[in-house]
């Protein structure tokens, strides 16, 4: 367990400011510092998806995702944005198409190639749905999402660094510069994985809103280029994979389950 006391090695270490209270992710322990004047957020994880993480921050050098502005073993610093919760704000407030289409630029911007080779340790979509493959006989919608994420990963188009995790809570505002993002995964693979995250948040009452899943295809098929079958596809995949999360963890999911059913139906 990450204590305040590990951030406050880092703070010292550092030279930073507190600027709020700590508080606990689901991976780690963060703290807003400020930095030389800036605003900052400090953040210290043991778990090594968070730090290869870091590492891919690091990489993508403040192009669609936040500037780093320090890195050392399991402490990370990032710029800060100052307004957390603003698309999923847009989302719920009759701003769903502009929130989509951000989420879809700045998955653009990350998935762009760069002239430098990516940071080793970026984890293959193959090994990520290995918890779906551990549950497929247990439903026929397991069964389902299975099925068609092998035959997805047997054929990857373009296939990518990818953030991982690219939702509402994951894309800041970070004003003048932009709309970025933060707490990447750190994988590999086709990026219609990305996008289907899109369609799940900011919560089932937005995601399954009557006519939400039809109009959001349309938006994030324009906005990314992808064809809505394969959007449709990976988005049933993708549940079927956040769902069987949610089992392992020994909760119900009804909800992923319930927006694949949703996209099976289109599809």
């Amino acid at each position: 367990m990450i204590t305040d006391q590990r951030l406050d090695h880092w703070i010292a270490r550092w030279g930073l400011e507190a600027d709020g209270a700590a508080f606990a992710s689901l991976a780690g322990r963060l703290r807003p510092v400020r930095w030389r004047g800036q605003a900052a957020m400090l953040k210290v994880s043991a778990a090594p998806e968070e730090i290869a993480g870091g590492a891919l921050m690091s990489w993508w050098a403040g192009d669609g995702a936040a500037r780093v502005l320090a890195r050392e073993d399991d402490a990370l610093l990032l710029e800060r944005a100052e307004r957390r919760d603003a698309l999923a704000e847009m989302a719920r407030a009759g701003q769903d198409e502009a929130a989509c289409r951000i989420l879809c630029a700045a998955g653009a911007r990350l998935h762009a190639p760069r002239s430098v080779p990516p940071p080793k340790g970026l984890i293959p979509l193959d090994q990520r749905f290995a918890a779906l493959w551990g549950v497929e006989t247990q439903s026929p919608a397991f069964r389902r999402s299975a099925e068609i994420a092998r035959a997805l990963l047997a054929e990857p188009q373009g296939a990518c660094v990818l953030h991982g995790d690219l939702h509402h809570g994951n894309v800041l505002d970070f004003g003048g510069r932009g709309w970025l993002a933060i707490d990447p995964k750190g994988l590999f693979g086709d990026p219609g994985y990305d996008h289907a995250n899109i369609f799940c948040n900011p919560d089932i009452e937005t995601a399954l809103a009557p006519g939400a899943l039809e109009r959001r295809l349309v938006w994030v098929s324009d906005a990314s280029g992808l064809e809505p079958r394969q959007l449709l596809r990976w988005l049933i995949a993708y549940c079927g994979l956040s769902a069987a999360w949610t089992l392992s963890d020994g909760n119900d999911p009804w909800r992923a389950l319930a927006i694949a059913d949703r996209a099976a139906g289109l599809l």
